[in-house]
């Protein structure tokens, strides 16, 4: 190891002490510049996948980009400064300079796609979900252990600023015991999504909600390392024309979710795609000793704190008085969690450089990302059941654990 990475380590094990950011997976990220290598990439998928500045990580090479489509095979080569590219990802996954590939592509291809790049010798970052049923979360993990290689979902939650406060919060012991949680995923008018402009349906049309529930299980999961056990869910649809012919056979907007976590807590979920909503991904989670809030758009993120405080209510009965407060949100982009050329604001609350750099990281240390396939299987399985209890007018129905 070189002088100035011996001395950036240095850097990074003050910074996490000083923070509390321990050095576990589940808590910190690695420090960066930690080897010269460059991992050698291809990015597949020309419109999500525009936004994770894979050119600007120190240890990384963009080897060739792929899309269907022209046009956004040409915005990739533009955006990643790469002169390769591919008509689909069976030819670039043919490329033996290839190492690893980021899949940006729909939803239902995932599983399929995962699988078929690891089997093809790859490492693989993932977008979310990891698979659409409970038989695909099975096939992506028995693909991921009997390869080897290294498989990390590109969940946007887990690497918010505000979930990076949470698990500081958390380690440090000031929640104390969070008992319950919830997190919302607002997304109203997801209808535009629906078709192109030919008319054609897209992969979006009629989603069912629960099928895309990392944004909402992660804000828990992330932070206590719990594991989502049991549900309840409801669907509300108004059997409106749009929704009518869509391959899911969903008759629902949104669906809402009453989650028992292995440690018998409580955590709601809800991820809806119709109302008088603001748009949001956000979590609340509740302790004992101190609850946090993050921000609902404009609105202030809030911490309360237990006191001795009383009070008394407009009963005249004895009540306690927490105190609550804003909290001025941390700006981990601008730390060096991040290599000084990511040191910058990006998509899904500032997750997008980190979830690069922690791809990249893991493969260049030989260790496995935070959003690891079990971690993965854990934020994606638990919307799968959920939707199948709301197909069932909310039975109570156990969730698988690939833990195991």
């Amino acid at each position: 190891m070189k002088g100035n990475n011996v001395l950036n380590r240095r850097k990074f094990l003050a910074l996490s002490a000083t923070t509390g950011l321990a050095l576990s997976s589940r808590f910190a990220f690695a420090a960066p510049f930690q080897s010269d290598r460059k991992l050698r990439v291809g990015i597949v998928g020309g419109r999500f996948g525009l936004g994770f500045f894979f050119n600007e990580h120190p240890n990384c090479t963009v080897e060739a980009v792929s899309d269907l489509l022209p046009d956004r095979r040409a915005a990739l080569m533009k955006t990643y400064q790469c002169s390769k590219s591919y008509e689909s990802l069976e030819k670039l996954l043919k490329d033996p300079k290839i190492e690893a590939v980021a899949l940006f592509t729909p939803a239902p291809d995932h599983a399929r796609h995962v699988i078929q790049s690891l089997k093809a010798g790859k490492h693989v970052l993932c977008a979310v979900p990891a698979a659409l049923t409970i038989e695909e979360c099975h096939e992506v993990h028995e693909a991921v252990k009997s390869t080897g290689l290294t498989y990390m979902m590109a969940e946007t939650s887990v690497f918010r600023g505000e979930t990076i406060t949470a698990k500081k919060f958390y380690q440090e012991g000031k929640f104390g015991t969070i008992f319950s949680s919830s997190a919302q995923y607002y997304h109203p008018g997801l209808e535009v999504l629906y078709f192109e402009k030919d008319g054609k349906p897209t992969w979006r049309h009629g989603l069912p909600p629960m099928l895309y529930p990392t944004h909402v299980t992660s804000f828990l999961i992330a932070v206590t390392g719990e594991r989502l056990t049991h549900v309840t869910c409801q669907g509300w649809g108004d059997d409106s024309p749009i929704l009518k012919g869509n391959p899911y056979k969903n008759p629902f907007w949104n669906e809402t979710a009453f989650f028992k976590t292995n440690r018998g807590n409580s955590f709601i979920g809800e991820v809806c795609w119709k109302g008088a909503l603001v748009g949001c991904e956000r979590g609340e989670w509740r302790g004992d000793k101190m609850s946090y809030y993050s921000q609902y758009k404009h609105n202030e993120t809030h911490i309360v704190e237990a006191t001795e405080k009383k009070g008394t209510d407009d009963g005249g009965f004895t009540v306690a008085e927490p105190e609550m407060q804003p909290y001025k949100q941390t700006a981990w982009w601008k730390t060096e969690l991040l290599p000084a050329p990511m040191r910058h604001d990006s998509g899904h609350g500032g997750s997008h450089s980190f979830i690069t750099h922690e791809f990249i990281d893991s493969i260049i240390s030989n260790r496995e990302p935070i959003v690891n396939i079990r971690e993965a299987l854990a934020y994606t399985a638990p919307g799968i059941i959920a939707h199948e209890s709301a197909l069932k007018n909310g039975e109570y129905l156990k969730i698988p654990n690939f833990d195991l």
